[in-house]
């Protein structure tokens, strides 16, 4: 069994020689499955002496974080999850500062927060709290203080939370070691400690509340004039994950033996199969308990000792639980046990996209729009949730009788907040999950994928319903950086004549092999699939006419060369 992450707490806070303590500090250490999926978070908070509500401000930050941050979807990463709260605390901040106290010092407090999740550090911080690390008995300052100093005696804060309404957050992250330690201070602390006392009370092999006691008294000694706080994290042990057990949790199920029509499993009657590969098989099975047709996906008893296939089979159901979308494949909550590994999913009568563009070689620019934008839909539900599909193309995509489309795959699915976790891909070539031809081709090329990466697919699959082939042909079957810089656009014109040179101009930037060069988002794709955009059009004039129009330049070739000839046999009479 892998390790769990374990840490100590220890913390003192001292009003000082103020009135009252305007400091905050906590800590939330979750059970399982967050303590995996989200860690464990660790923050502090210092209320602006000038404001007019510096203790509530610092309250509201530190509980704002620590209960709203478990609440953000596990897909999410944590920077992604850390800047959503953060931005919603400081707006609520300010817009309170505005209306109860009509200044813009109303509700004004600094904020460090420590999240450790899995074997990282995330590190969000504003204003002059600090962090600190102690590691093999150096230390370090995480953090930078925004604050101005006007004079030697005189400084202000330039940046806090409720001060502006658009917060910037200093975001780092750094890989864990055993015996770490971190110190959380706030001003009245690490402004009367210096480094070296710091370094050796916090090395102390002693309580950590202790420790903190000690730091806290210190300060106060030498002279404190603020509110004074410590708190003290030590990594007492790291996660050690091989393959990522929250999403194995079912890894100890068999596998399950061949199905055939009429058989029964766990209150599901296998009615047929409707697909097999040598990775999983599809089978239609009517659901006994709640009287409804369904889909079974089991995975191939292949693969029954491949550690790493289980995972990605579980990943499939965890990433599709998470998503609730019309046009996204609904996987059905599990209501009954399980006796070995499958997953069910809604039924769907219809047809794959593959098969309407059989079916449908020349469709309406009008109708593939419909179809496009639906897709889009469904990306942009995977996005919200930080998830990349990275597998999109025609037989992953299904349209239901009603004309509604369903993106129906999760296997090769990204999700930001695992892969924080344990990545699920490996370096090397044979590990591209997608396929090629729709695959974008930075993954080809080892880079990371983005937003713009699941873009790049629609644009082929929308190029490709247009036009009945692919932007750029067939592939390579190993492509690499020499082969795909050779790569050369096929402009729809030479496909099909019916497609505007404004739509062209679209599919061409959304399939750009260099991801720089295509849209940033995928509204933008399809505002320019429906409005033509000027940029585009100019574009029209560089086209050879050959290329914009084959009939015409043939017809005015014939033309020039009848009249050459006319011009030639009228000169040689003359002769």
């Amino acid at each position: 069994m892998a390790k769990a992450l374990s840490i100590r707490i220890g913390s003192h806070s001292d009003k000082g020689v103020k009135t009252e303590n305007e400091d905050f500090w906590g800590a939330a250490v979750p059970t399982e499955p967050q303590l995996t999926l989200k860690g464990i978070a660790v923050a502090i908070a210092d209320g602006m002496s000038g404001s007019e509500a510096g203790k509530e401000a610092s309250h509201c930050c530190i509980t704002a974080f620590l209960e709203d941050y478990y609440s953000t979807p596990d897909s999410w990463s944590v920077v992604k999850a850390g800047q959503k709260i953060l931005s919603a605390t400081n707006s609520w901040l300010h817009s309170q500062g505005q209306m109860k106290y009509a200044s813009v010092k109303g509700m004004v407090s600094t904020l460090s927060v420590l999240v450790i999740k899995s074997n990282t550090a995330h590190i969000f911080h504003v204003g002059d709290s600090r962090i600190y690390l102690l590691r093999q008995n150096n230390l370090e300052q995480l953090t930078r203080d925004h604050r101005l100093w006007v004079t030697n005696d005189k400084s202000y804060l330039n940046r806090a939370m409720g001060i502006e309404p658009h917060l910037e957050i200093d975001y780092k992250s750094l890989t864990l070691e055993k015996n770490d330690r971190f110190l959380l201070t706030t001003d009245g602390l690490h402004d009367f400690v210096d480094e070296k006392t710091l370094t050796t009370l916090l090395a102390a092999n002693s309580d950590l509340d202790d420790i903190a006691t000690a730091l806290v008294r210190t300060a106060l000694e030498n002279g404190s004039d603020d509110n004074v706080t410590g708190q003290i994290v030590h990594i007492d042990c790291l996660p050690q994950l091989q393959e990522d057990e929250i999403l194995r949790h079912c890894s100890h199920l068999s596998f399950p033996p061949p199905l055939e029509s009429g058989m029964r499993l766990d209150g599901y009657r296998i009615e047929v199969e409707l697909h097999a590969s040598k990775r999983t098989q599809i089978y239609q099975a009517f659901d006994t308990l709640h009287d409804r047709r369904v889909i079974l996906k089991t995975p191939s008893v292949l693969y029954s000792d491949d550690t790493h296939y289980i995972e990605h089979f579980l990943h499939e159901e965890w990433a599709g639980k998470r998503i609730n979308h019309d046009n996204v494949l609904k996987i059905l909550e599990s209501d009954r046990a399980k006796s070995c590994l499958y997953y069910v999913t809604e039924y769907i009568e219809g047809q794959t996209l593959r098969d309407w563009m059989n079916e449908n070689p020349k469709p309406e620019i009008k109708r593939v729009r419909v179809l496009v934008e639906q897709i889009a839909k469904g990306l942009r539900a995977f996005h919200r949730m930080e998830m990349l599909h990275q597998d999109l193309k025609p037989e992953n995509i299904m349209i239901t009788r009603e004309g509604i489309v369903k993106i129906i795959d999760f296997g090769s699915v990204k999700i930001a907040g695992i892969a924080e976790i344990t990545p699920l891909d490996h370096d090397g070539e044979e590990n591209i999950l997608g396929t090629l031809n729709y695959t974008a081709p930075e993954y080809h090329l080892g880079q990371r994928g983005t937003v713009k990466s699941d873009l790049f697919s629609l644009g082929v699959i929308c190029y490709e319903m247009l036009n009945g082939g692919l932007p750029f042909g067939n592939l390579p079957e190993k492509p690499n950086r020499n082969n795909l810089e050779r790569l050369v656009y096929i402009p729809s014109i030479r496909r099909n004549e019916m497609v505007p040179i404004w739509i062209d101009g679209a599919l061409k930037k959304a399939t750009n092999i260099q991801p720089k060069f295509r849209y940033d988002e995928l509204s933008e794709f399809l505002h320019n699939l429906s409005t033509p955009n000027p940029q585009f059009l100019k574009a029209e004039d560089k086209i050879p006419l050959i290329e914009r129009n084959p009939l015409l330049f043939w017809k005015s070739t014939t033309v020039f060369f009848f009249l050459c000839s006319v011009i030639l046999l009228f000169l040689l009479s003359r002769k």
